[in-house]
């Protein structure tokens, strides 16, 4: 199995858990989270000492999963008539 396939089996959805948010597979840690904290300017370190059953892997995950989810995104350009 492919590195960048291993950490996308990381990422799971279940109806049942967080509404069907995407989460860490085995938490109920969603994506968005993950994604929130780097964004307010955590380090790995600091987020792996506040989620200490998390590894660094895990935010590879994360990070992988909303940059595929980012590049399926199509655009459509708004033109003003």
């Amino acid at each position: 199995m492919k590195t960048e396939d291993k950490l996308l089996a990381k990422i799971v959805t279940n109806p049942k858990i967080m509404a069907g948010k995407p989460i860490l597979k085995g938490t109920r840690i969603t994506v968005e989270l993950v994604l929130r904290l780097l964004a307010q300017g955590l380090s790995c370190e600091e987020i792996l000492k506040d989620y200490p059953h998390l590894t660094k892997e895990d935010i590879r995950a994360v990070l992988l999963y909303a940059a595929k989810v980012a590049g399926e995104e199509e655009i459509y350009p708004i033109t003003v008539t």
